[in-house]
């Protein structure tokens, strides 16, 4: 089985995130970078498949230089090589992204064969745009299935599971296919210090794209307000016992 898990840097999830003063893009000044946590769970997944199904998993990203950092840590994971669209610090909108994608891959598989799954992340960690993954398979002519929460493969059948209220939905796809995972699709592994060093020397296809003129514009980004959250001491004691009643009261528990 061949694999291919599409990855993004993005910014940490831990750090605080600011717009730039235009609002078109995220000031990195004082943030790390990380996989996106869609695109963490793909990664574990393409690791998986192969270690259950045998064959080759290979990681791709498109972005700065620095993004070999993320190409590493998933190969530290398990995953076989990488290939970097190296571009400068300018984002590319998600046409442009999927098509310069859609290239690598078939290129690729010109060498060596098909990829029996291609895995993204549902979206991006950081803008959010829920495109490149059905780009890619609409260009490559492959069946989608996005906001993947559970998939099994058998018999040249990909089942991939989407959450539904009360239940979930289940789609049966014929291979080659292309997925957009959800996180909560596995539970990530941790990189072992040997995995580290093994990335280091793992090889890595570097090329150029040219950038074409981007037809999709974005017009702002919006950082979503956080929920505040505080703490009130109803009392001490037994004299307490009046407020908590109230308070359930209102809620309408009693």
């Amino acid at each position: 089985m061949r694999v291919l898990v599409c990855i993004k840097r993005v910014p940490a999830i831990a750090g605080r995130i600011v717009l730039t003063a235009d609002g078109r893009a995220i000031d990195m000044k004082y943030l790390g970078f990380a996989i996106g946590p869609h695109e963490e769970c793909a990664v574990e997944q393409a690791v998986r498949l192969v270690e259950e199904h045998g064959g080759e998993s290979v990681v791709l990203t498109l972005g700065p230089a620095e993004g070999l950092e993320q190409l590493r840590d998933a190969m530290a994971l398990g995953i076989t090589r990488a290939i970097h669209l190296v571009t400068d610090s300018d984002e590319w909108d998600p046409e442009s992204t999927a098509a310069a994608i859609t290239d690598a891959i078939r290129a690729d598989e010109a060498a060596s064969g098909p990829f029996d799954l291609i895995l993204v992340g549902n979206e991006a960690g950081d803008s959010g745009g829920y495109q490149v993954g059905v780009r890619i398979g609409r260009a490559l002519g492959r069946p989608v299935v996005t906001g993947v929460k559970g998939l099994t493969v058998a018999g040249g059948i990909a089942s991939a599971e989407q959450e539904v209220p009360g239940g979930r939905d289940v789609y049966d796809l014929p291979l080659p296919a292309v997925l957009a995972v959800l996180e909560g699709l596995n539970l990530p592994r941790f990189p072992s210090v040997p995995g580290r060093l093994r990335a280091k020397s793992k090889p890595v296809a570097a090329s150029t794209p040219a950038r074409p003129d981007q037809r999709l514009e974005l017009i702002r980004l919006v950082v979503p307000q956080g929920v505040s959250k505080q703490a009130v001491v109803l009392g001490n004691g037994p004299d307490a016992a009046p407020a908590v009643v109230e308070m359930l009261a209102g809620l309408g528990v009693l």
